[in-house]
């Protein structure tokens, strides 16, 4: 059952943004940036974690996971270190995902011979 909502959750967010580039003039780096200040937005406010609740890596691998991840770290790092935590706890919370992200980019790059068109 955890597959199916996953596949729901995340497949509308994955909708809403086809939706939006296909209906406005948005381009995707604006719908990312969207979707990213979305899931801190609706994070900050109590409204993400119960879609994660229901949708589990539906709702925590899009984009607004992303966002949900860093307010969430931030909240946390606040409430242990007061207002260090403001800066901290974005970047503690999502420093897996970064450094994954980085290190998988630089071996794709090493394995891999870009060429420009």
């Amino acid at each position: 059952m955890d597959v199916i909502s996953a596949f729901i959750v995340g497949g509308l967010i994955c909708v809403i943004g086809q939706i939006l580039m296909d209906a406005t003039k948005l381009t995707p780096a604006h719908v990312l940036v969207f979707f990213v200040t979305s899931g801190a937005v609706l994070s900050g406010i109590g409204l993400y974690q119960p879609l994660v609740d229901i949708g589990k890596a539906g709702a925590t691998i899009p984009l607004t996971g992303f966002g949900h991840n860093l307010v969430t770290g931030v909240i946390q790092d606040v409430d242990e270190y007061g207002l260090l935590g403001v800066f901290t706890g974005g970047l503690r919370a999502a420093a897996g995902g970064i450094t994954a992200a980085i290190v998988f980019g630089y071996f794709m790059a090493v394995i891999f011979n870009p060429r420009s068109k």
